[in-house]
């Protein structure tokens, strides 16, 4: 009997690929990465980077509370810009979504992401001791 499950909400954009939004085994959740996709429409929100960002969070949270978690549960962060300018921006919004001590985190400029995004987010979750 496998310890792996599928997390899935609707909260947050379906994947628009051969992926989950998140799988869990045992209390470890791995976050697939999210861009600022409206979970309604599928489009992106808006060309400003801000708002990419609280996007990306919005829904990275929505997936952490389907896992049954917060974000506070969050230990690991990737980020992905496309424009590393948008370094400062981006921090500035993470820290309304997130509290101390936050979590480790990468950040990495990529030349490109999916569907002409900005910023893309992914993390690793773990809950309870």
């Amino acid at each position: 009997m496998s310890n792996r499950a599928a997390i899935h909400t609707d909260h947050a954009p379906k994947a628009i690929g051969p992926y989950s939004q998140a799988i869990k085994a045992g209390n470890t959740i791995y976050l697939s990465g999210q861009i600022p996709l409206d979970p309604v429409s599928m489009e992106i929100v808006s060309d400003d980077i801000e708002q990419q960002a609280h996007q990306v969070f919005k829904n990275m949270k929505a997936v952490c509370e389907e896992a049954a978690g917060t974000l506070a549960d969050i230990v690991k962060l990737n980020l992905y810009l496309t424009d590393l300018s948008h370094f400062a921006r981006v921090n500035a919004v993470m820290e309304e979504w997130f509290q101390p001590p936050y979590p480790a985190r990468a950040a990495v400029g990529v030349k490109e992401l999916p569907k002409g995004s900005q910023f893309e987010a992914e993390g690793v979750m773990v809950l309870g001791d």
